[in-house]
């Protein structure tokens, strides 16, 4: 008898373990040799990518919808190490666009799965591809490897990330399908043992869904860049040979298009990127009909806020940053609007779906802004901090800063004119003497040289203002310190002894600079011009700088990012949730206008 009532209970403790996970809605996610299986039955992942990031917080809800909108049934998000640990040791995971484990919940609300790509490394063309600057003040790092100085750093981020996102896994009640390790691991490097440590860690933070892993589809990059027990994304994976190059590495897990590309990125200096959409109607139209599974990347950019713009290098003297827009030429474009590859590919999906889709949401409103009168506020020159002193030049991580600017100073002795070199300007600079603007120098091509004239000061003062434009995201050329990265030197001869001022330029900085009475005594470039103007609605508006040269803009204590007269962007966005009824107010830095010059606020980027 007593045998038999350990039996009703223990029977009753599995029905009632069955029951709560039927109330919580847990799942099984997993592989079926070729094929992912939701809950034992066959899974097609069709994903849109998007970053909580870049997009405003106010509008994770209708972005999501949207990407649902189109046929999709999963959201796959980078998140951003370096944007969730924005200084080191401080952790930010509650705070506005920080709040993660709130944009994977509303994923949930909206009946979307998620595919997490959590890094430490993400590329994205976000700065850094995510990995946290501070890590560039240790003079020899080595990233993205076994270096115990990195991994020591990314496990901290794993345990952190864990804990958040652990109770968000399918097996737990939450959308979280799949966690990809690293990203695109093959084009860089093949340390597998660091591969390998970061699932293990993964598996210590209590996290059980499967992994991926994500790499082009070519055998070196998949040989280096997987793991065995890793389903295998492609990038992209757009046809037989791809899938087919997927199985021969690994047979017994499922390949997937990781990343299908509707649109692509832009560089300053370049034509906005416009891809083809014929050419991605047939990829998609490939992938539904061969039943693959396959992510957009993506589905909807958003914004570069901030300092967070990246950039590609393929060799010393290449630079290529990237402009503060995020749009990639997406279906649904920065501003939350659909474009005409959205409904191709809603039309496309709808008919292979073979059941309606959910209506389109409406859009964010829109609203033009009258001329904003801008006034001339002083210079940076007038706001400088304590110098910092040191025989060479220090980078800006090794000033404990990540981005914005750093002016060095230093007096002539010897060599007092010829051809100054700096090795290397990272990444843009304006050089004076005395007080004089002499010339710029750009990272990109090598121009690290001007000529100093001739000047009748006994030592004449030589500075150097320098701008980082966001750190190399990709390949080989990542360790990417800004600033002065090396020596000055003058005629061969090396210039000692400099002052540097940190100058983050953030928003509470600019803030404070232009919080005073306008001071005129300057005249050199690296102005500080300032405005206000009144709104009776609030709306998503794109800043006009066509009147300015190079710079960044703030609107009620937010850096939306740079401007650059080079283009192609000339219009930088900012939506409705900086603004508010009354008055707002803008500062502008820039690096060459002397003279304020009126800004418009317009529905549209171009």
């Amino acid at each position: 008898m007593k045998r038999l009532s350990v039996i009703v209970l223990f029977l009753f403790l599995i029905q009632d373990t069955l029951s709560a996970q039927v109330r919580v809605g847990v799942h099984h996610f997993g592989f079926q040799k070729d094929q992912f299986v939701l809950d034992q039955q066959p899974f097609q992942i069709i994903s849109g990518e998007m970053h909580p990031a870049r997009i405003p917080r106010e509008y994770w809800r209708q972005r999501i919808r949207m990407a649902k909108a189109m046929g999709c049934n999963t959201i796959a998000a980078y998140i951003f190490w370096n944007y969730q640990e924005p200084r080191k040791g401080f952790f930010d995971f509650t705070s506005s666009n920080h709040d993660v484990a709130a944009f994977i919940r509303i994923c949930q609300e909206e009946k979307m799965w998620v595919l997490l790509r959590p890094g430490p490394y993400v590329c994205a063309e976000w700065d850094l591809g995510g990995i946290p600057s501070y890590l560039l003040s240790i003079p020899d790092i080595k990233l993205r490897c076994s270096d115990p100085r990195y991994l020591n750093a990314a496990d901290r981020y794993i345990q952190q990330l864990a804990a958040q996102v652990k109770g968000l896994q399918c097996t737990a009640g939450g959308p979280i399908l799949m966690v990809q390790i690293e990203n695109e691991y093959g084009s860089y490097g093949n340390d597998k043992d660091y591969l390998h440590h970061l699932a293990n860690f993964w598996r210590k933070q209590g996290i059980n869904v499967p992994f991926y892993t994500s790499d082009g589809a070519t055998p070196y990059m998949l040989d280096a860049g997987n793991i065995l027990e890793a389903a295998i994304g492609l990038d992209s994976g757009s046809s037989d040979r791809d899938f087919a190059e997927a199985t021969r590495h690994n047979p017994n897990v499922p390949s997937f298009s990781g990343e299908t590309y509707p649109g692509w990125l832009t560089h300053w200096g370049e034509k906005w990127a416009r891809t083809d959409t014929n050419e991605l109607k047939k990829e998609i139209g490939y992938l539904l009909s061969h039943k693959k599974s396959f992510n957009l990347y993506v589905v909807h950019g958003g914004t570069n806020f901030g300092y967070s713009a990246g950039a590609n290098a393929f060799s010393p003297t290449q630079y290529q940053p990237d402009i503060t827009s995020y749009d990639y030429d997406a279906p649904i474009n920065e501003q939350g609007r659909v474009t005409p590859k959205y409904f191709m590919l809603r039309r496309l999906i709808g008919a292979y779906l073979q059941h309606p889709l959910m209506p389109v949401p409406q859009p964010v409103n829109t609203i033009q802004i009258p001329e904003i009168k801008m006034q001339w506020q002083g210079s940076v020159w007038q706001h400088l901090p304590v110098a910092i002193h040191s025989a060479q030049p220090l980078t800006m991580e090794a000033l404990q800063q990540n981005q914005g600017m750093v002016l060095y100073r230093t007096q002539l002795i010897g060599h007092k004119s010829g051809k100054l070199t700096i090795t290397e300007p990272h990444d843009f600079g304006l050089v004076f003497l005395n007080g004089i603007f002499i010339d710029s120098v750009w990272r990109d091509g090598g121009k690290w040289t001007v000529n100093l004239p001739q000047s009748d000061v006994k030592d004449p003062v030589l500075e150097i203002l320098m701008e980082g434009m966001g750190h190399i995201n990709f390949a080989q050329y990542m360790i990417d310190r800004k600033g002065i990265t090396e020596r000055v030197t003058l005629n061969g001869m090396t210039l000692m002894n400099w002052d540097m001022f940190a100058l983050p330029m953030q928003a509470a900085d600019v803030a404070k600079m232009t919080a005073g009475p306008a001071n005129q005594t300057d005249d050199r470039p690296g102005k500080l011009f300032t405005g206000t103007f009144q709104l009776s609605e609030t709306g998503d508006t794109f800043l006009d700088m066509q009147a300015y040269r190079k710079g960044m803009v703030y609107v009620n204590g937010h850096l939306l990012g740079r401007y650059w007269n080079k283009g192609p962007q000339q219009r930088l966005y900012c939506p409705a949730t900086f603004l508010h009824k009354g008055e707002n107010a803008i500062q502008v830095f820039d690096f060459f206008q002397k003279t304020p010059a009126v800004i418009t606020g317009k529905e549209t980027m171009e």
